[in-house]
């Protein structure tokens, strides 16, 4: 959302999207991220702005994770037992951590406790 935002942070993502579209990474987003996203949009801007930006983010080389497997839906069930997050949030990191990937997030308040506790990197976009 800091990319169509343009806020501070936003050239770090463009700089992973560029790398993604290089062939030198891969992004993935839970489809739960992704709705969260899109009610945070729906509730700002309204249902329309909410559509459109989630079909911009369709066209970018994301890859939209529709599956909840069992090693994710158990991860993340443990994360949001074992620590103060969202739903959301714990899916990210469940998905991170099963797939092996890095968390790209501002979202310090919610990640910095988990940092170094976990068997998972973060790339903090601001």
């Amino acid at each position: 959302m800091l990319f169509y935002r343009t806020n501070n942070g936003a050239d770090k993502v463009v700089a992973v999207l560029e790398k993604t579209r290089d062939g030198k990474c891969k992004i993935y987003m839970n489809a739960v991220n992704l709705l969260e996203v899109y009610y945070d949009i729906y509730r700002e801007a309204g249902k329309a702005k909410a559509n459109e930006e989630i079909a911009m983010i369709k066209i970018l080389p994301i890859v939209i994770v529709t599956d909840i497997t069992d090693e994710v839906f158990a991860e993340a069930g443990r994360l949001k037992a074992s620590y103060k997050i969202s739903l959301a949030d714990s899916f990210a990191l469940a998905q991170s951590i099963v797939s092996g990937g890095v968390l790209l997030t501002s979202d310090h308040h919610e990640f910095e406790p988990i940092d170094g506790h976990e068997p998972i990197r973060f790339h903090w976009i601001r």
